[in-house]
């Protein structure tokens, strides 16, 4: 219930996602909070698995009010550890399920850690099957490469927050560079406002935009997580995005991009960045991470059912 299962919830989801070390970082009753006003968020479908009064598991039945397809999705898929094996998890995704079918879904997508053979076999037991790999990557920043084929022509100019017009264009990037990918939904104005100026977890955020010829060609943002830093001891920042329109792909413009946020989180004392990048990505951009000096970390695996 809204206003007073969240204690609940973020206790629940932080115990189980310690597992994901190399991204997780421990949420706050008030950042789910703020959660619950971005314009995207689903405030239905949301479930508690208690045993002997005890909430040992939650999951969330989302459905995403801006796009216009029927694909729901399984987020927050999370049982306490030491209460997994016990029935805990299947009833949560059965009722999931349940819950997503009723509002009309025709696809259901979740994911998980791909050593977790136990949900694997469990999403298998009901008709999911494999649809995509997602892969954590983490770069050292002491010794950032240059001379790599990064375009010199381009002017790479500073994102002003405060200029409705770049947050627009922002917004027309975003949408436009991955329009082809099949896990992007077009992003109304209003969802990218509020990510970049009312990010719970990437409050210092910048963007940068690569102009050419007077056109605004391309974009990468860069941000910090400051708990996660304290959390994990370390000093790292994040790629949060990166993208440049079709025609004017395979031209350098990308990896002058990379190398612009790259260099800016060093600036801010930052001494290593991360990123993650899903294997059906129709520009291939592991190849661009890769080049730059990227290595993988940890790996995903989404699943997906059709609903007759």
């Amino acid at each position: 219930m809204k206003g007073a299962d969240e204690p609940a919830w973020v206790q629940i989801l932080n115990a189980a996602y310690k597992e994901y070390e190399s991204w997780w970082r421990g949420t706050t009753v008030e950042e789910m909070c703020k959660q619950e006003k971005r314009p995207n968020f689903d405030l239905e479908g949301r479930f508690i698995a208690e045993l002997d009064g005890k909430p040992v598991g939650i999951v969330h039945a989302h459905v995403d009010s801006s796009s216009q397809d029927n694909k729901g999705f399984i987020y927050d898929f999370c049982v306490i550890p030491e209460f997994r094996g016990l029935g805990v998890e299947e009833k949560l995704l059965v009722a999931a399920m349940d819950e997503l079918e009723k509002r009309g879904m025709n696809l259901i997508q979740t994911w998980t850690g791909i050593k977790r053979d136990d949900r694997i076999q469990l999403l298998e037991k009901h008709d999911f099957t494999f649809a995509h790999r997602t892969i954590d990557m983490e770069i050292d920043l002491t010794d950032i490469p240059s001379n790599i084929g990064e375009n010199t022509t381009v002017t790479i100019r500073p994102l002003r927050k405060d200029a409705k017009e770049d947050i627009e264009t922002l917004n027309w990037l975003i949408n436009e560079c991955f329009k082809e990918d099949p896990l992007h939904h077009p992003k109304p104005v209003e969802e990218t406002r509020q990510s970049l100026l009312n990010n719970p977890h990437l409050k210092e955020q910048e963007f940068f935009f690569a102009v050419l010829d007077q056109t605004n060609i391309g974009y990468i943002g860069v941000g910090i997580d400051e708990k996660y830093n304290i959390e994990n001891n370390v000093k790292s920042g994040r790629i949060s995005g990166i993208g440049a329109l079709k025609t004017y792909r395979r031209r350098g413009i990308g990896t002058r991009l990379m190398l612009q946020g790259l260099k800016t989180l060093r600036t801010k004392g930052m001494t290593k960045a991360m990123l993650d990048t899903a294997d059906i990505n129709p520009t291939r951009a592991i190849t661009l991470y890769e080049k730059v000096g990227f290595k993988i970390m940890q790996e995903y695996v989404t699943y997906e059912k059709h609903i007759a």
